[in-house]
């Protein structure tokens, strides 16, 4: 009976605090974290006023955690720091794998156009001139690339180009890693003599640098990119979801000023279409891209043993298809 009693004693003292704690997490800011497009004041500029709308329609404060690299922004997802963001499609893929997020929207694009796509840069009337002389002695010559959780900065020129050349990126002369107006940048002031960068950046990277742009041409590209994701943390409450999901599909839309005004914002986050609703789904493209590059790199590897290699393949195999089930069936 006196158990019975004090349990519910401190079963009616806890109610007051757990609504105060509810209370409270309803009206922290959410998180949103942003990947550094260009620098990080500017991508935080960038962002500002679609976050701003967003805290309003969510009738909460939305803050933004600007970072300038990928590690720094997968890093923060890894320690709970971030409850939403839009991210490349391998930094979501890794997110939703491996740190409970999910994904709620993509960025649109035009139905049946490839506008986005990997590409490598070198210096007008430079060396490397060709793509030829570059995939002939990559020891000679200094990379900027991206990081490795970036599709175009890394992924696709590894699975596209330099592995089915039986070329690893780190048979280059150095490797710089940095954002994509770095790498850019690097070979335009002579300081790498390729980059990889992307079709959308580098449209943005002659916008803001004409001069430097000028020196720059494109010796490859590679095939579509997946979109960027926008996901968010698991444990949010679903209605707060549901109203960062409708926010995002609407933001954009319709003939209204505001619409107007809010498209020249998107333009200026690389999502000139906006967001159309996505869920796990939409990232089994993305698995498969990482599932072809970790198997390309384990075939090209030097092993001790071909037991070796075909035990890597093996793993390889059966990390994908645990992959593909788990994006097909929302676990986590």
């Amino acid at each position: 009976m006196c158990a019975a009693a004090g349990g519910m004693v401190l079963a009616a003292l806890g109610v007051p605090a757990l609504a105060q704690s509810a209370r409270a997490e309803s009206h922290a800011p959410l998180r949103f974290g942003v990947l550094p497009f260009g620098g990080a004041v500017e991508s935080r500029e960038n962002w500002t006023p679609l976050l701003d709308g967003l805290g309003r329609a969510l009738g909460r404060p939305v803050s933004a955690l600007s970072v300038t690299s990928y590690e720094s922004l997968a890093e923060a997802i890894r320690r709970g720091e971030v409850d939403c963001a839009l991210l490349s499609a391998k930094l979501a893929l890794d997110a939703v794998s491996q740190q409970r997020m999910h994904v709620l929207a993509q960025v649109k694009r035009h139905a049946g156009t490839a506008d986005h796509r990997a590409v490598l840069l070198v210096r007008q009337g430079g060396a490397p001139g060709s793509l030829k002389e570059l995939l002939a002695t990559p020891e000679r010559w200094r990379l900027a690339r991206g990081d490795a959780r970036s599709v175009s900065g890394y992924i696709l020129p590894q699975l596209e180009l330099f592995l089915p050349h039986g070329i690893a990126m780190e048979r280059f002369r150095s490797e710089l890693v940095d954002t994509h107006q770095g790498t850019a940048l690097a070979v335009a002031n002579g300081d790498a003599d390729v980059a990889t960068n992307n079709t959308t950046d580098f449209e943005r990277f002659r916008q803001q640098f004409p001069v430097e742009a000028e020196r720059l041409q494109v010796i490859w590209e590679s095939s579509p990119t997946p979109p960027a994701m926008f996901v968010a943390r698991r444990e949010l409450p679903a209605a707060l979801q549901k109203k960062l999901q409708d926010y995002l599909v609407n933001y954009g839309q319709g003939r209204s000023p505001r619409a107007e005004a809010e498209r020249e914002i998107l333009k200026a986050l690389h999502a000139p279409l906006g967001f159309t609703a996505q869920d796990n789904t939409a990232l089994l493209s993305t698995a498969a891209l990482d599932y072809q590059h970790a198997r390309q790199r384990a075939l090209s590897a030097k092993w001790v043993s071909e037991e070796a290699r075909q035990a890597r393949l093996a793993r390889i195999e059966r990390s994908y298809a645990e992959q593909v089930d788990a994006l097909r069936s929302g676990a986590p």
